[in-house]
């Protein structure tokens, strides 16, 4: 049986923190830069980034689609954005995005920590979703796309 527990990986952008933060910080843009979230959009009431805000997720692998709620724990503008998602037989993991000022730019690192673990039928589910054999190395992948594609579109933003 696989196991998950923490993972982060950071790259520069040219944009400045606060501009970083906000395009993250706006999770209906995040199928923009994610390799595994198709859509995303605030739900309960919020209308963006704050402490308790929840917005609705829809993850896809593959031919598989799957929804989650994650909870906004953390709306530090130009500082940080940190949200943890519970799925039943899939524990809970919280991810973090830190923003540093960093030359002309800004050091963004993504991570993911996991605060309850994946369930013995949560890993069958997840593993018989197709070629996720390597949960671990999928989702460092992930950051690391993730991040590319996040420079991409917040460089291009910056010099419009």
């Amino acid at each position: 049986m696989q196991t998950l527990d923490q993972d982060e990986l950071s790259i520069h952008i040219n944009a400045a923190p606060e501009a970083v933060y906000k395009l993250v910080a706006d999770v209906t843009r995040t199928p923009e830069y994610s390799p595994e979230v198709s859509a995303a959009k605030w739900v309960k009431g919020a209308q963006g980034p704050a402490a308790g805000a929840r917005f609705r997720a829809t993850n896809t692998i593959g031919k598989f689609s799957w929804h989650n709620t994650p909870i906004v724990t953390a709306a530090e503008p130009g500082r940080e954005f940190t949200f943890a998602r519970t799925e039943r037989l899939c524990g809970t993991v919280q991810w973090r995005y830190r923003f540093e000022p960093e030359a002309d730019g800004t050091r963004v690192t993504e991570s993911y920590l996991v605060v309850r673990p994946i369930t013995r039928i949560g890993w069958v589910l997840v593993s018989g979703m197709g070629t996720d054999k390597n949960r671990r190395r999928t989702m460092h992948e992930g950051i690391r796309a993730s991040l590319e594609r996040l420079r991409t579109v917040a460089e291009y933003e910056s010099s419009a």
